[in-house]
């Protein structure tokens, strides 16, 4: 009888630990999954555009690749052969370079400290080289893997799995519109130099009072300096701690105008947004605005504070200075010159 009650003991636990989905990385190897199961995980490090590690409810930590999607590799170790239209040279290897650290930080900045769900496919191999865990990501519902490809930040990689016919159709589109990687050479120079066209007018990280109680009135204001306007759609603004703000869909900064991000809450208009956070978000010591498009290019970062070299303006400006100028910098970009706020 007792022998009996064990060995139903033990049934039902196997039974249970089918039901759940992937095991616990400490019982041993993952099962592939249904595509609508997985695991919830914290990123804890991401390695690179396509590999991350993710640290489970139990303490476990796993790397994960992830599936299907392969981004440029780094530091000169990019193969323009695995990108179609990008040639074997060294500009060639110098740009793919520059887009596989692209693709490092855009999921930096996405995924960075960000819960997740990791689900591996059932058509797939579970583990590629490296024993690192093959799988999709998803954040906020979305698929990770396949939004790099939608960015441009990756290719499809030629491996058996679900989502093959999908990711197939986002890199193809991606490779019609020269987005991002797809780029070189194309389309894309025309809307690199207009994008290079936004500026910082003016940081306003120290607020009156306590920063934190006055939130609208910590700010950072941008301006077009081109000559056509900005379609600033998706774009993202976000601090060196990562906490980041999305453009609102349908935004358009006017040639030669300005908008004003307030860390606070109100109204959007053409000159005024509002982050809409609860607590402040620029450091007054120092900190550093960067700005990337709806694809994930990192087109303006200017940092500010006691450390960087850079001028302090105020936007009324025709060039109206604090009184106490660290260092100046040598001009940016051409004419635009670097931008501080005010030391505490």
């Amino acid at each position: 009888m007792e022998r009996t009650t064990w060995v139903a003991l033990l049934l039902t636990l196997a039974l249970a630990g089918c039901a759940s989905g992937s095991l616990p990385s400490d019982a041993g190897e993952p099962t592939p999954t249904s595509l609508e199961e997985g695991r919830t995980a914290t990123v804890v490090e991401v390695v690179d555009g396509d590999t991350m590690d993710v640290r489970y409810p139990d303490g476990s930590i796993e790397r994960v690749r992830l599936l299907g999607v392969d981004t440029p590799e780094v530091s000169g170790r990019a193969e323009p052969a695995e990108f179609e239209g990008v040639p074997d040279t060294e500009a060639g290897r110098a740009w793919l370079g520059e887009w596989g650290e692209r693709a490092s930080a855009f999921a930096r900045g996405e995924l960075a400290g960000e819960t997740v769900r990791v689900v591996t496919d059932p058509a797939s191999d579970v583990r590629g080289d490296y024993g690192r865990l093959l799988a999709y990501v998803y954040h906020d519902g979305e698929n990770f893997n396949r939004r790099l490809l939608e960015t441009g930040h990756a290719r499809l990689y030629d491996a058996r799995f679900s989502r093959r016919s999908a990711f197939e159709a986002a890199e193809a589109e991606a490779r019609t519109e020269d987005i991002g990687v797809w780029g070189y050479g194309g389309g894309q120079s025309g809307a690199a130099e207009a994008d290079a066209a936004l500026v910082v007018a003016e940081i306003h990280a120290d607020a009156t009072g306590n920063d934190h109680e006055n939130l609208d009135d910590e700010y950072v204001v941008f301006e077009n300096t081109g000559d056509e306007p900005l379609d600033l759609s998706g774009w993202r603004v976000r601090d060196e701690a990562g906490h980041t703000y999305v453009v609102p869909e349908g935004f358009t900064l006017a040639a030669g105008g300005r908008v004003r991000l307030h860390t606070g809450d109100g109204t959007d208009t053409d000159a005024e947004l509002y982050w809409r956070r609860n607590g402040a978000v620029w450091n007054n010591a120092g900190d550093a605005v960067t700005v990337e498009t709806a694809d994930g290019r990192t087109i303006l970062e200017r940092p500010y504070g006691q450390d960087s070299s850079t001028l302090v303006v105020r936007s009324s400006a025709d060039s109206i200075f604090d009184s106490a100028l660290r260092r100046c910098s040598s001009t940016v970009d051409g004419a635009q010159p670097s931008v501080s706020a005010r030391s505490p």
